[in-house]
C-alpha cells in the first residue's frame, strides 16, 4: 500500500494486534460468532513518519450506522462546552452571523454548545441513527459522509469548522481535507481534536488502536497532511479528554499566521523524545506484550480468589483490549454500560453481553474498567461502591495531564 498521507511506499510494520472484528459492531444474539475479522496492524511511514493501519474496513460498514453517542458521558459534554466557549472567546465573540460546521457531528452534543453561543450550526454525520437523534434535538444535520463534493454542494463558508474524534477516521482523507479548506472562510478557524499518538505511546493506551482509527497523528505528521492541502496549524494544546487529545487550531496557510509558543514547545518535545522514530513504535509493541501478561496474571489471581468481575463500560476501544488479551467469559461475566442503545448486545470477538448499569441485580467484586479515559467521572460516581469494597481496576491508567 501507499502511505495515506504522503503516498510513499516506504512503509514498515510496527505493531501487530492480530486479526480482530470491527470493534464497534456490537452483536445481536443471532449474530454472535458470525462477525468478520480483519488484520489490525500499524505501519510506520519512513517518508513522513505517519503511523497508520494497513487494512481499511469500508467506511459504509463502520460509520453508516452505529451505537456510539457523544452525549452519554458528562465529562465529554463538559469538554465540548469548554471548546465552544474557547473558540468563541478567542476568535468570534462579537461576530455577527457567525456559523459553525461540525464534521462527524454525532448526536449534536458539540453543536448544541455553539448554538447556545449564537452560532448558526450545521452537522454532517454519516450514522443514520445518530443523525436522527441530532435532528430531533433541534440540531440541523446532514446525513452524509463529508468530503470535497459535499463541501461544494453546501456552497457556503463557515467561521468555524470542527472535527472532534473524526479526523483520524478518514478513508477519503485528502478529499475531506480539501473540503475543509473549501468550506472555511478566509478568516475562519478549523478546530481539530485528535487522539495524540505520543500520548498513546507514553501511556500504553494501545486499545485506542482499532479499525475506525486509520491514522495515528503526532503534530509533525498532521502538519504534513495539512500543509499539503494549503492549511496550517498555528496553535495547539494537550487536553485530558480521552486520556490525552490534541486540540489544534488551523487556518489557511496563505495567511502566514505565526505558530504559538506552546505549539513550538510541543514540537520540540516530540523531537527530543523521538516520538516520530520507528524505534519508539517497536518499543511500544514490546511494552504492550508485557502489559498483556500483567493483566492476565491479575485476572487469573482474582478468579482463583473467587472474585466476580464485570467489565465497566463497553467502549469501542475496550474490544481491542479484550480481543488482543483474550479476555472473555473465563474472566468477565458481562460488560456494564450507560448507553441504552447497547442493551442486550454482545461484544464482537469475546461475545460478552452488555447490561445497563441502572438495571443490575447483582454487583461485582471487581470492575475491570474499559472506559478508563473517564476515570475521574467513574470514581466520583461510584464512591458508595468503593466504600462497600468494590474494586475498580484500570488496565490503562494514564498519568494526569496538567495544563
Amino acid at each position: 500500500m501507499n502511505c495515506r498521507v504522503c503516498n510513499s511506499t516506504r512503509l514498515e510494520p510496527a505493531i501487530d494486534l492480530g486479526h480482530q472484528p470491527w470493534c464497534n459492531h456490537f452483536l445481536k444474539k443471532e449474530e454472535v460468532g458470525k462477525e468478520p475479522f480483519y488484520p489490525l496492524r500499524v505501519l510506520f511511514c519512513h517518508q513522513c513518519a505517519t503511523a497508520q493501519l494497513d487494512h481499511t474496513v469500508a467506511k459504509e460498514i463502520m460509520f453508516g450506522d452505529h451505537t456510539y453517542l457523544s452525549g452519554v458521558t458528562k465529562s465529554l459534554g463538559e469538554h465540548f462546552k469548554t471548546i465552544a466557549r474557547e473558540v468563541d472567546d478567542r476568535f468570534f465573540k462579537n461576530t455577527p452571523g457567525k456559523s459553525v460546521l461540525d464534521i462527524g457531528s454525532n448526536d449534536g452534543t458539540q453543536l448544541k454548545h455553539f448554538q447556545a453561543l449564537g452560532y448558526e450550526a450545521l452537522g454532517v454525520e454519516s450514522s443514520k441513527t445518530t443523525a436522527r437523534i441530532a435532528l430531533d434535538a433541534g440540531v440541523p444535520t446532514l446525513n452524509d459522509f463529508f468530503n470535497l463534493d459535499v463541501a461544494r454542494r453546501l456552497d457556503r463558508k463557515f467561521h468555524v469548522i470542527n472535527a472532534a474524534g473524526v479526523f483520524f477516521h478518514l478513508e477519503e482523507l485528502h478529499s475531506v481535507t480539501d473540503g475543509i479548506r473549501e468550506a472555511l472562510r478566509e478568516d475562519g478557524v478549523f478546530v481539530v481534536q485528535f487522539l495524540y499518538m505520543k500520548r498513546i505511546v507514553d501511556n500504553l493506551a494501545f486499545d485506542q488502536i482499532y479499525h475506525e482509527h486509520l491514522l495515528y497523528y503526532n503534530l509533525k505528521t498532521i502538519e504534513t497532511l495539512l500543509n499539503r492541502h494549503g492549511l496550517a496549524l498555528f496553535d495547539a494544546y494537550l487536553s485530558p479528554i480521552h486520556g490525552g487529545s490534541m486540540i489544534g487550531f488551523i487556518t489557511h496557510q496563505s495567511k502566514g499566521v505565526a505558530p504559538s509558543a506552546r505549539l513550538q514547545k510541543l514540537r520540540e518535545q516530540e523531537e527530543a523524545e523521538k516520538s516520530n522514530d520507528l524505534a519508539t513504535y517497536l518499543d511500544f509493541a514490546q511494552r504492550i506484550l508485557q502489559m498483556k501478561q500483567e493483566n492476565l496474571t491479575y485476572l487469573d489471581d482474582a478468579k482463583k480468589r473467587g472474585k466476580r468481575i464485570y467489565g465497566m463500560g463497553a467502549p469501542v476501544k475496550g474490544n481491542t483490549l479484550l480481543n488482543y488479551f483474550g479476555i472473555g467469559r473465563k474472566y468477565l461475566d458481562c460488560l456494564v454500560e450507560k448507553n441504552e442503545l447497547r442493551r442486550g448486545l454482545f461484544s464482537p470477538g469475546q461475545h460478552l453481553e452488555v447490561l445497563i448499569e441502572k438495571e443490575l441485580t447483582q454487583l461485582p467484586d471487581i470492575y475491570y474498567v474499559l472506559a478508563w479515559n473517564f476515570k475521574k467521572e467513574i470514581l466520583a460516581n461510584n464512591q458508595e461502591l468503593i466504600r462497600n469494597g468494590v474494586e475498580f481496576y484500570f488496565p490503562v491508567d494514564p498519568t494526569e495531564i496538567t495544563q
